[in-house]
């Protein structure tokens, strides 16, 4: 819609529904004027007998048009000089209104008024002079002050005073000539910076000569003898010499030493078990020891305990191994996903403020988030499905407020408390003059 130009008037409508006036308003803004049922209408009526949508006034330039069609009640009067009220079948049989097509065109004027019938409901329509704009209010001088009376008066000497010494120290500092200096040259260097870059080679002595017997200088022999020959000048040590070495030193370690010791002969074990490796001999030795007894096949025997032979036959790897050597394969365990799916259905929006299907295409692109609420119940309820409808209002900023749920045939509050979660953190790219109702259905089934 175009704002009105000067000099023209504003159209105001009154809405009648049986003994009231359910709404008056004054249309700013110059455009088509539509009535009906859906919310993109200038005026949404919910009424049965109403279309969808009806054009009432057409605006062809800067002159209005009202439209009607044959049968409908209403009078105005169009306002030229001697002009009477007349109905809108004078209005057709005078051959003011021109027919297009299935409708009548009649031409208004800023001073046209009257009213129109449509079903239940009734318009008023008239042309009214727009209020002139309020003056800014603006405060007395005397009130107001002037600029300097407005700033603190210490503040601004102390401020004052900064700038005028640092700008000043700022222009000494870049007025003075930069003193230049001069490089010194290696001699006027002091001493102990010359002795740390230049730093004396350090001279090792020369071995003096050995005099020989004689008292004659004997010259240093050179030793340029091969390392084989050192090499073979050391003891050669076979393989059986190392081995009884390092077992003479592991003998006089610890528990070792003990074990090894010998007592006539003998080491410390055989002075316990003696001779024999039989079971017998062990008991035989521990028989004296207080605390220590021996399992042997009677004593397992009157305890309760079968026990086998004195003998018995190692098992071989070949009797432990498993034969036949295949794959054992374990079956993987599938994990059957859970999808869920959101028919999709037009909302309802009670103001043409907000294009509804810019609505629905703003809520699609969101609707994974809707659509993990319901998936994450659906899990834990497989049969889960039904309509959840959220109603909210769109705020001038753009977001959402008096989040409410109207209806909800799932039967799961989880999933409604979290689409309100959801819905909360909305932020629309409308921005309406004031909150626009809307009713946003959901239905929910699990996907085939």
């Amino acid at each position: 819609m175009a704002t009105a130009p000067a000099g023209l008037k504003h159209l105001r409508v009154a809405l009648i529904q049986g003994p009231k006036i359910t709404e008056d308003r004054t249309l700013k803004k110059r455009g088509t004027l539509t009535i009906g049922q859906d919310a993109k209408n200038t005026f949404v009526v919910p009424v049965s007998n109403l279309p969808a949508s009806f054009t009432l006034m057409e605006l062809v330039g800067t002159q209005y048009h009202l439209v009607f069609k044959k049968g409908m009640e209403g009078k105005l009067t169009l306002g030229g000089p001697g002009d009477a009220e007349i109905s809108l079948e004078q209005a057709i049989s005078t051959g003011k209104a021109k027919a297009r097509g299935d409708v009548f065109v009649l031409p208004l004027t800023d001073a046209s008024k009257g009213r129109v019938k449509l079903g239940e409901v009734s318009l008023l329509f008239q042309f009214v002079t727009p209020p002139p704009e309020p003056p800014k209010p603006e405060l007395p001088a005397n009130v107001k002050g002037s600029f300097f009376s407005q700033i603190d008066q210490f503040f601004l000497l102390v401020l004052s005073v900064s700038l005028v010494l640092h700008f000043s120290g700022g222009a000494y500092c870049a007025l003075h000539p930069k003193i230049e200096e001069r490089e010194l040259t290696l001699d006027e260097l002091p001493d102990r910076f010359a002795k740390a870059m230049m730093p004396v080679e350090i001279k090792k002595p020369e071995p003096k000569p050995e005099k020989a017997e004689n008292g004659a200088d004997k010259k240093p022999e050179k030793k340029d003898e091969p390392v084989a020959e050192k090499a073979a000048e050391k003891p050669a040590t076979t393989n059986a010499a190392q081995k009884a070495e390092l077992v003479q030193k592991v003998a006089s370690k610890g528990l070792l030493k003990v074990i090894g010791s010998a007592s006539g002969g003998a080491g410390a074990f055989e002075d316990l078990l003696g001779s024999s490796n039989t079971v017998g001999s062990v008991a035989d030795a521990l028989s004296g020891a207080s605390g220590v007894g021996m399992a042997t096949a009677d004593a397992l025997a009157n305890n309760g305990i079968k026990g086998g032979s004195g003998a018995g036959n190692a098992a071989s790897i070949g009797d432990l191994g498993t034969q036949g050597g295949g794959n054992v394969a374990l079956a993987e365990k599938k994990e059957v996903a859970i999808k869920g799916r959101i028919v999709d259905q037009a909302p309802e929006v009670e103001s043409a403020e907000v294009d509804r299907e810019k609505l629905a295409a703003f809520v699609r692109q969101r609707k994974g988030a809707i659509q993990g609420c319901y998936e994450k119940e659906l899990k834990r309820n497989p049969g889960l499905k039904g309509k959840v409808v959220v109603r909210f209002a769109i705020t001038p900023a753009g977001r959402t407020s008096d989040i409410d749920i109207e209806e909800n045939t799932l039967g799961n509050e989880a999933v409604a408390s979290c689409i309100k979660t959801v819905v909360r953190g909305w932020v629309f790219p409308f921005k309406p003059e004031s909150e626009v109702p809307v009713a946003y259905p959901f239905v929910f089934a699990p996907a085939s």
